[in-house]
Formats: C-alpha cells, structure tokens, sequence
C-alpha cells in the first residue's frame, strides 16, 4: 500500500520559510505526478504545486516567484520551500500523488503537516 508521509510544517512570522518534505514508499518515478496541496480553515483544498513523472512543475498563481517543488528520488522524498511566507499560507498542507493507468486513475494522499504564519 503506497504511503505519504509529510513533515515540515509549523509556526513561522510573515516573510519567513519552511522546507515541507513528502517521503513516498515508492519509486516517485511509479507516480505520474505529485503535487502539494493546502487547505485553509473553511476553504476548499487547493493545489499549490506539483512535479511530474517528467520532471515538469507546476505553481498555483498565488505562491509563483516564492514556492519552489523539488525532489529526490533517491531518498523517494518531494519537498516544497516556501520562502516570503504570508498569513494567507497558513493552512494544513498534503501531499498526493497519482498514477494513471489506460483504465484508472489511482490517486494517495498523505496526512497532512501544519503550517502556521503570524506575526
């Protein structure tokens, strides 16, 4: 059973940064895409960033020039830094990954790691 286990996350002030980390059970390569995403208090869950299998990466339009996804397939880990932190980042934040099949799509999420920006 593939497994995501996200860490990371905490208390940070307004322009500050934290490195979250998804370590993956598997191959990140078995993965079409894996992407972070956030949830807010109240909010929908929206996604912020992602890398696929082909290395292409992906931002939402709200952490552009300040998130950056990475990853290291030999320690089968993805991480997101995010510097310039702002208020409206604090959120739960969750790993997903994907793989697609000619018939399915397969989809795991992580738990999640708390991130909190305040002055």
């Amino acid at each position: 059973q593939v497994q995501l286990v996200e860490s990371g996350g905490g208390s940070v002030q307004p322009g500050g940064s934290l490195r979250l980390s998804c370590v993956v059970s598997e191959s990140i390569f078995s993965f079409n895409a894996i992407s972070w995403y956030r949830q807010a208090p109240g909010k929908q869950r929206e996604s912020v960033a992602t890398i696929t299998s082909g290395g292409s990466r992906h931002y939402a339009d709200s952490v552009k020039g300040r998130f950056t996804i990475s990853r290291d397939t030999a320690k089968k880990t993805v991480y997101l830094q995010m510097n310039s932190l702002k208020p409206e980042d604090t959120a739960d934040y969750y790993c997903k990954a994907q793989r697609f099949t000619s018939y399915q799509e397969y989809t795991y999420w992580g738990q999640g790691t708390q991130v909190t920006v305040s002055s």
